[in-house]
């Protein structure tokens, strides 16, 4: 039976899911983070489907979200927290594996990160900053930190928001964290994305350009693609995909 324990690993609230006759075993372990304005229960079904191909599955709670808000509602006005709190979760990354590992709960050696949207994008940046990490799925999300958010930011300022001077700089920084400008960074490792040609709100078109970019690359010879006719949500076939993806990769 796949069972949720709500958890606080060193600060971090997370939903641990997992096979109860299992729970006690060293696992391969995935994390799953969820999207902006969204909280850790809402991405509780795919938690549940990699569960059941015997992973362990963490869903943790994303800065200024959920358990963790400030009393600040994640509007479009906090948009320049977007990457602190992508950051935020790339930090937190081997906080949550030490303690697993330590724990004797998770295999060291079968480690993998997914996530949709927001989490997609932290995926991405997890991927460029953590060669430890085995498997990536990167749903609905982007590959390139930059591009994508100077899309978002070009909008926002047709709406009347005021950038702040050293935007160029803080965009700079970003590149560590892009696999659009690192992609010699995937090194080989199983990673897939799920886009859906209606997207609106993360467009489709960048990150299928980035596949094909880099297809034919020997570090890309385990990258796939797989898109339906679908706008900003990840369909319950997507989230059996992702687990069936682990299972066979991981």
């Amino acid at each position: 039976m796949i069972e949720v324990y709500d958890r606080v690993i060193d600060g971090i609230p997370l939903l641990e899911v997992v096979d109860s006759a299992l729970k006690d075993e060293k696992l391969p372990t995935v994390v799953f983070y969820h999207g902006w304005t969204n909280v850790k229960e809402s991405v509780l079904v795919h938690g549940f489907e990699i569960a059941k191909k015997g992973f362990r599955t963490l869903l943790p709670e994303a800065l200024y979200h959920g358990a963790r808000n400030d009393g600040i509602p994640l509007t479009d006005e906090r948009l320049l927290d977007f990457w602190t709190i992508i950051q935020e979760s790339v930090d937190e990354y081997p906080v949550l594996m030490d303690y697993y590992i330590k724990a004797g709960l998770t295999d060291p050696n079968r480690l993998g990160v997914t996530g949709l949207s927001m989490g997609g994008i932290t995926t991405c940046a997890l991927l460029a900053t953590y060669p430890e990490i085995k498997v990536g799925d990167c749903l609905m999300g982007s590959p390139d930190a930059v591009g994508f958010t100077q899309q978002v930011l070009a909008e926002a300022e047709k709406q009347g928001m005021v950038l702040p001077d050293d935007i160029n700089e803080q965009l700079q920084e970003l590149e560590a964290l892009s696999l659009a400008e690192n992609p010699e960074k995937i090194a080989g490792r199983p990673v897939h994305f799920w886009h859906g040609t209606k997207d609106e709100t993360v467009p489709y078109a960048p990150t299928f350009d980035f596949y094909q970019r880099i297809q034919d690359e020997e570090f890309a010879k385990q990258v796939s693609f797989s898109t339906t006719e679908d706008g900003h949500k990840v369909p319950y076939t997507i989230s059996q995909e992702t687990a069936s993806f682990f299972r066979n990769n991981l």
